[in-house]
């Protein structure tokens, strides 16, 4: 009689990867995502930068990291990302 809809949510939620800038703050992170964007009037690609704060429930992520975030509900007044893998770590010194 009743039948279970099963919504695959991972396909509506947007993932993007950007390069990690700050760790300083608990289980929180500051990923920089870059676009091209063509200029209107010249045609050259300039480069625009957004910066995400992402939710980072182990603190694994340090500085330098490439990291992939999903979308997902707020989780505070500025976080709606949440980290899905850490793409590539920065070397240390």
């Amino acid at each position: 009689m009743t039948e279970d809809i099963v919504v695959n949510q991972s396909s509506t939620q947007r993932t993007v990867t950007g390069k990690v800038i700050s760790d300083k703050m608990h289980k929180t992170i500051v990923v920089q995502i870059e676009r091209k964007v063509k200029h209107p009037l010249y045609g050259k690609y300039v480069r625009r930068f957004s910066k995400m704060y992402a939710h980072d429930e182990d603190n694994t992520c340090q500085v330098g990291d490439l990291v992939t975030i999903q979308q997902t509900r707020p989780l505070s007044k500025t976080k709606r990302w949440k980290l899905v893998e850490i793409v590539k770590r920065e070397e240390q010194q």
